[in-house]
């Protein structure tokens, strides 16, 4: 099986910490040369001097703010004019919206979201597939969750987000599926990681129950009676940006031990 990703380039957004840090890992492991994009850019030192070099990659970094789509736009461009090459693979992903009931959410958080994780992701969309058409391979793999599949309790604006997201790249997979680019989604349950710990926290505020309490709870939906690791989520999106994956298009992949109560 075609795995090995050396020569490939990836961009990872959200990749200083969580999923978006362990899908950089994996990807540079295989031997892909990663630029990660997040806004910090003291984190984003740190991290791509962190990056597994097998091959001697020169791994570099974006600096933009998914709160500000134009500054994305205009710094990417800006970044593939002075790097010609372009990309093989493109992860989305960025952290997810505040929990709440829905009837509850302003205006406001939905159009905030949606230029976040909709409007950032049609932009590096298009900056990107250009080339990979060009080359005739690509792969987009956008990073969301199963709430995709199933609605997820407190979550409002996500929930709506999310499933506007999978349905933008469901639509896109199929416009460019002809041209050796894949587009593909991949939904992690519930995954150890700095946004897990913060809805674990909310829910202790609002429901007065212990850390233990609510984890347990969780625990007693997973068939696999346990929280994924971020490891784990990135393995099926090395999976999805490798050779070996060039007849999966269109698709959700759940990576939540079972949990999502659907096929």
């Amino acid at each position: 099986m075609q795995l090995d990703l050396t020569s490939h380039r990836a961009l990872v957004g959200g990749s200083t910490q969580g999923i978006g840090r362990a899908v950089a890992d994996e990807l540079a492991q295989l031997g892909a040369t990663v630029t990660l994009l997040a806004r910090n850019e003291a984190s984003l030192r740190q991290a791509v001097a962190e990056l597994p070099r097998p091959q001697g990659q020169a791994h570099d970094y974006l600096v933009a703010d998914f709160t500000d789509p134009d500054q994305l736009a205009s710094r990417l461009q800006e970044y593939l004019a002075a790097h010609p090459e372009g990309f093989h693979t493109l992860v989305n992903n960025t952290g997810g919206p505040a929990g709440g009931p829905i009837l509850a959410a302003p205006v406001n958080a939905f159009r905030a979201a949606f230029e976040q994780h909709l409007v950032c992701n049609h932009l590096l969309a298009q900056a990107v597939v250009p080339g990979m058409q060009e080359r005739g391979y690509g792969r987009i793999i956008n990073i969301i969750s199963t709430s995709v599949k199933q609605p997820l309790a407190g979550l409002g604006v996500s929930n709506t987000i999310r499933a506007a997201v999978a349905n933008w790249a469901k639509t896109l997979a199929n416009e460019l599926g002809g041209s050796g680019i894949t587009v593909n989604n991949v939904l992690p349950g519930a995954t150890v990681t700095q946004r897990h710990t913060s809805l674990i926290e909310k829910r202790v505020e609002q429901t007065g129950q212990s850390v233990d309490e609510i984890e347990a709870t969780m625990l007693r939906s997973i068939p696999a009676g346990r929280f994924g690791q971020a490891a784990e989520v990135a393995a099926a999106v090395a999976f999805l940006a490798s050779p070996a994956a060039a007849y999966i298009n269109g698709i959700n992949v759940p990576v939540d031990g079972g949990r999502t109560g659907n096929l």
